[in-house]
């Protein structure tokens, strides 16, 4: 007696003379090896660039929160190395937070304090200045060797205001511009304050939660990544707040040894401009040219003009070789790549961040592709990250 099943499928079937007349159509034989490597590179980089697309896009709808907290982060990166000494010194961590928001909240103030009294004291004088320069300028093009018309002069002058204008409206409302009411630029610094403690106070906590959003087995190496990245940003924010600092004196010291007037807010505002590196210092610097200019004359000014190019050029090529270089781990060529096409993608949010971001990647990068996670056991031990845990009184409980 012959089993149940199913009778075996005839030899002359339908299906089986289908399938025996297949014809494969697979080419790639006839492909040559190079077109297949260039071929599949091409198709990978336009799905990270559609990927980049879309998250830029993403960037720009939502860059109310995305600005406080690019900023939260650097402020964090800025203030860490006192805020981890206190630390490290058995400082409570709430009495740490607050010493070092109120120290920074400081700085900020008596900068700001500074410039401003010598704006109080000096701007009339400036003013009065100025407009006899004005004057001049204009007494000198009709009766000089120019001997332009009024109408002509007029005609001018409207025309630079336009081309100004226009600027300014680029320079203001590039793709990650803060915001374009007094309403979002109070909100933008509330959200930053408040995304500031929470980093001082949880970092290790927040910095737990975001590795938990990846799988297990990628948890090592994106927990690797990010300290490595982490302690990159530190060192840049150390570093640039040298090269700042060294910027202000320079230029704020010549302006004041040449006569010229306000010379602290021509100092802060150099301070402020030189976290966009070497750009920064020179386009703010060239406002002390203008003043002295107008108010000492082309003599004066030209010696301003050779203070702004003499710090710049020590800048370039003594502060970012020996201190950005090994902090940014970026060539200056890259760097100054990086901070145009941030300054085109998103006017001064876009230039002040550029930086940064290009360093945090390119760390991040290497480590990833090193594998560098696999022979650090997983981690990076560190002083010097916001997801250090605070050293706790013997005897309680952790």
């Amino acid at each position: 007696m012959t089993g149940s099943g199913p009778d075996p499928e005839p030899r002359g079937s339908l299906f089986d003379a289908l399938r025996r007349r297949t014809v494969t159509t697979d080419l790639s034989p006839a492909v040559p090896p190079a077109l297949r490597q260039v071929t599949a590179y091409a198709w990978r980089l336009l799905v990270v660039a559609a990927a980049l697309g879309v998250l830029v896009w993403l960037v720009i709808q939502l860059k109310l929160l995305v600005i406080p907290l690019l900023v939260a982060i650097l402020l964090t990166a800025l203030v860490w190395p006192a805020f981890s000494f206190l630390l490290r010194h058995r400082w409570p961590r709430w009495v740490a937070i607050v010493a070092t928001v109120i120290g920074l909240l400081a700085v900020i103030g008596g900068l700001l304090w500074l410039a401003g009294w010598q704006i109080s004291l000096q701007f009339g004088e400036v003013r009065h200045r100025t407009i006899e320069s004005v004057m001049q300028l204009r007494r000198y093009l009709i009766d000089g060797p120019l001997q332009l018309s009024t109408a002509q002069i007029d005609e001018g002058l409207r025309q630079a205001g336009t081309f100004l204008e226009k600027q300014s409206e680029v320079l203001w409302t590039g793709a990650l511009a803060i915001g374009s009411t007094v309403g979002h630029v109070a909100t933008g610094l509330l959200l930053t304050f408040f995304i500031l403690l929470c980093l001082l106070a949880d970092g290790g906590g927040i910095w737990r939660w975001t590795t938990r959003l990846f799988p297990r087995v990628a948890r090592p190496a994106v927990d690797g990544a990010g300290r490595a990245g982490w302690r990159t940003l530190v060192s840049y924010a150390r570093t640039q707040l040298l090269v700042a600092t060294i910027d202000a004196i320079g230029i704020g010291l010549g302006a004041f040894l040449l006569g010229v007037p306000l010379a602290v807010p021509i100092a802060v505002l150099v301070f402020l401009g030189a976290f966009i590196p070497f750009v920064g210092a020179v386009v703010t610097g060239t406002l002390a040219v203008f003043i002295a200019l107008v108010y000492n004359g082309p003599l004066v000014a030209l010696f301003m003009l050779i203070v702004v190019l003499g710090v710049q050029q020590f800048e370039s090529h003594v502060l970012h070789p020996i201190l950005m270089g090994s902090a940014v781990k970026v060539h200056p060529l890259g760097v100054v790549l990086v901070v145009a096409g941030g300054a085109m993608v998103g006017g001064i949010a876009g230039a002040l961040f550029a930086v940064p971001m290009a360093a945090f990647v390119n760390v991040v990068a290497v480590y990833l592709s090193t594998r560098a996670w696999e022979k650090n056991g997983g981690s990076l031990a560190s002083e010097n990250l916001i997801w250090q845990t605070v050293p706790r009184p013997r005897g309680r409980r952790t």
